[in-house]
């Protein structure tokens, strides 16, 4: 997908809203992630390789980021406590704040993501798991995920493999997966879908939220943040179920890819 030119030129009051909204967003970014630099030099060598005292200040800064820019958020459903893992949607990185704010999670990300300046090394610090699309990479990443699944850590995929436009669902991708079908996991292990939904403020483009095709991430958080107003997230959790109730990867992929597509009231057909 090629994104069209959304953006607007931005006033003097833009630039304002910009200011007061971005330096403080990078005060409780970067001064909470110090904090949770400090805590994990004591959590690590405790719990390895559970984390039960990092992932409340991850919460807690971005549930702060989403009050910061002024994007109102609804939650419906419950976060299960099960051992197992969340599949989602994905239209924009604003989902990493909508979807830890309400539970904790480790995201899986494409590989390239780790070499983004500040993003990058955000995301290793706080458990973030990368992968390529090598096939000689297979093996290690399957052990990674089990190794990261049996410790508790419930790990968050997006298996459209790109993030959107925020009014459509891509087909989805079912190869991830195939990591829930390994050495009996499938007995113990669930899955939730959740849907997240963007709505645009009022007056501006139903897909102001979202990220994709040659956008640039600068821009897009600069247009954000000079909105005179915002509009809303809802993250919808769903029931969980089971790996084992389904015969193999694909029939659960296709499963998710339903629920999730149905309950978008925004998705194209």
């Amino acid at each position: 997908m090629t994104a069209p030119a959304l953006h607007r030129p931005i006033g003097a009051m833009g630039w304002l809203r910009i200011a007061a909204k971005g330096g403080l967003l990078a005060l409780v970014t970067f001064g909470c992630f110090a904090v949770f630099l400090l805590v994990r030099l004591v959590e690590a060598p405790l719990h390895r390789p559970s984390r039960p005292w990092t992932p409340v200040i991850t919460q807690f800064v971005c549930r702060s980021a989403l009050a910061i820019i002024g994007l109102r958020y609804r939650r419906v459903g419950t976060p299960m406590h099960d051992l197992g893992a969340v599949v989602a949607n994905h239209s924009s990185w604003l989902d990493i704040f909508s979807l830890n704010a309400g539970q904790r999670i480790y995201f899986v990300s494409k590989a390239e993501v780790s070499d983004w300046p500040a993003i990058g090394w955000l995301a290793r610090a706080t458990g973030t798991v990368f992968i390529t699309r090598k096939g000689a990479e297979a093996k290690r990443q399957q052990e990674v995920f089990e190794d990261r699944l049996r410790a508790g850590h419930q790990l968050l995929f997006f298996p459209e493999g790109t993030s959107t436009d925020a009014v459509r669902v891509l087909p989805f991708k079912s190869t991830l997966f195939q990591a829930f079908y390994t050495h009996g996991l499938e007995r113990v292990m669930h899955i939730q879908p959740v849907t997240v939904i963007y709505h645009a403020p009022p007056g501006e483009d139903p897909r102001f939220y979202g990220w994709w095709g040659d956008m640039g991430f600068a821009p897009h958080l600069l247009e954000i943040l000079a909105a005179p107003r915002q509009g809303a997230v809802e993250v919808i959790y769903h029931a969980p179920v089971p790996v084992d109730g389904f015969p193999g990867r694909k029939e659960l992929s296709q499963y998710c890819e339903r629920v999730i597509r149905t309950s978008h009231r925004l998705a194209e057909a």
